[in-house]
C-alpha cells in the first residue's frame, strides 16, 4: 500500500525565501483569513507557511501544474502529524487555478482528514487522472460545506462518486457552477444522508434532462433546498417530472434566472413535492402565471418577470407571501429596464439582480481562463 504524505510536506523540498519575489501570501492583522496567489513564473511556495494560524485559507496557484508536487514528495505517514493537523484552526479552505493532478487532490483531502475542516471550494480547476480509493484506515475530512465551481474532471460524470468516497457522510451544503459533467453514473454514488441543500445553479446546460441525470433516486434522502438558477430549465413541469422520478421532496425551490414557457397542451400534469412549501420564479420572463402550480405555498416570487396584468385568484395558489414586484403591469418601466438596465442612470432591482448575474458568470468565465492560459 502507498502512503500518503501529509501535504505540507509537500511544500519542505521546495521551501526557498528569495527577496526579489513579490510576498505570494498575505494574512489579515487578526490571523484570521490568509490569501495567496502564486503567480510568479517561480513562486515562492514557503510564503504558505504564514497561512498556519489562519481560520479560512485561500490560495490560487495562477493556472500552473501541481505535477511537480507529485515528483517531489517522499513517502510520509500523516497519522505522525495527525495532533498538528487538529491543532491547526482551520476552517474553511478554498483552492483554484492550477491543473492538479487526482493523486494530489487525494493527498490533500486524506491529510485535511486529520484537520478541523468544515468548508472546502474547488474553483477554476482541472483535475487529471482518476481519484485513487481512500484508504481504509482514515477517513476524509467532515464537511459540512463543499463549493465547486468552474471544475473538470478527466473521469467525466463519475467524479462525484470518486469524491465522495474521500468524504465523511456529514455535508449538509453542496453547490455546483459551471461544471464539465454532470451526469452521475447513481450505481457508483452513495446516498448523501445528511444533505439539505443542493445548489446547481450557473449550469445552463443542464435542462430538464441533465437534472433527471443529476439526482440520482434515492441518494439525497433529507433535501429541502433545491436551487436550479440559471441552469437552463424550460418548464416547472419538467422540473417537477425530475423530482418526483428521484423521489426527492425539496421544501424550498429556486428556478428563477431560467426562461421558462408555458406548459404544452396535453402534456403531463405536474404533481409537486407534497413538502414544497417555497417557490422562486422570478426572472424567468414569464408573460403569465404558470398553470399547475402548487395548491398551496407559504413563498411564491413571482417578481420582476413580463406579466402585463394582474394575476387572477383562480391562477394563484394558496399563498401566504406573494412577491410581484418588477412586473410591467405595476411599473410600466420595467420591462425596459431588465432588457436594458442601463436604459437610464437609476437601476432598479430587477436591473440590478440581472446585471450582477450576468457580470458574476462573466467574471468567473474570464478569471478561468486566465487561470489555464
Amino acid at each position: 500500500m502507498v502512503r500518503l504524505p501529509c501535504p505540507l510536506l509537500l511544500l519542505l523540498p521546495l521551501l526557498r525565501v528569495s527577496a526579489a519575489t513579490p510576498e505570494p501570501c498575505q494574512i489579515d492583522d487578526e490571523d484570521v483569513r490568509c490569501v495567496c496567489n502564486f503567480t510568479h513564473p517561480q513562486p515562492d511556495w514557503s510564503s504558505a507557511l504564514q497561512c498556519v494560524a489562519a481560520v479560512e485559507v485561500e490560495i490560487r496557484g495562477g493556472g500552473r501544474s501541481l505535477d511537480e508536487f507529485l515528483l517531489k514528495s517522499a513517502s510520509a505517514n500523516p497519522k505522525q502529524y495527525a495532533d498538528m493537523l487538529k491543532a491547526l484552526r482551520l476552517r474553511r479552505l478554498t483552492v483554484g487555478a492550477a491543473r492538479v493532478p487526482a493523486q494530489i487532490l487525494a493527498l490533500v483531502l486524506h491529510a485535511l482528514g486529520f484537520s478541523r475542516l468544515k468548508e472546502l471550494t474547488l474553483e477554476d480547476l482541472e483535475v487529471t487522472g482518476q481519484v485513487p480509493p481512500p484508504l481504509q484506515e482514515t477517513p476524509g475530512p467532515a464537511l459540512t460545506t463543499l463549493r465547486l465551481r468552474n471544475v473538470s474532471w478527466a473521469t467525466g460524470g463519475a467524479w462525484l462518486g470518486e469524491l465522495q468516497q474521500w468524504l465523511q457522510p456529514s455535508l449538509k451544503v453542496l453547490k455546483v457552477a459551471q461544471a464539465s459533467s454532470l451526469a452521475f453514473p447513481c450505481a457508483q454514488l452513495r446516498a448523501f444522508p445528511a444533505l439539505t441543500t443542493l445548489d446547481l445553479s450557473d449550469n445552463p446546460g443542464l435542462g430538464e434532462r441533465g437534472l433527471t441525470a443529476a439526482l440520482c433516486p434515492r441518494k439525497f434522502p433529507a433535501l429541502e433546498d433545491l436551487a436550479l438558477r440559471n441552469a437552463g430549465v424550460e418548464t416547472p413541469s419538467g422540473v417537477c417530472a425530475a423530482l418526483a422520478g428521484a423521489g426527492v421532496q425539496p421544501h424550498r425551490l429556486d428556478l428563477s434566472h431560467n426562461s421558462l414557457r408555458a406548459t404544452a397542451a396535453g402534456a403531463r400534469e405536474c404533481v409537486w413535492p407534497a413538502a414544497l412549501s417555497s417557490l422562486n420564479l422570478s426572472f424567468a420572463e414569464l408573460e403569465q402565471v404558470p398553470k399547475g402550480l402548487p395548491p398551496k405555498l407559504t413563498v411564491l416570487d413571482l417578481s420582476c418577470n413580463k406579466l402585463n396584468r394582474a394575476p387572477r385568484p383562480e391562477e394563484l395558489p394558496a399563498v401566504d407571501d406573494l412577491t410581484l414586484e418588477g412586473n410591467p403591469y405595476m411599473d410600466p418601466e420595467a420591462l425596459q429596464h431588465q432588457e436594458d438596465p442601463m436604459a437610464s442612470g437609476v437601476v432598479p432591482p430587477c436591473a440590478r439582480s440581472a446585471l450582477t448575474m450576468g457580470v458574476s458568470g462573466t467574471l468567473a468565465l474570464l478569471q478561468g481562463a486566465r487561470g489555464f492560459a
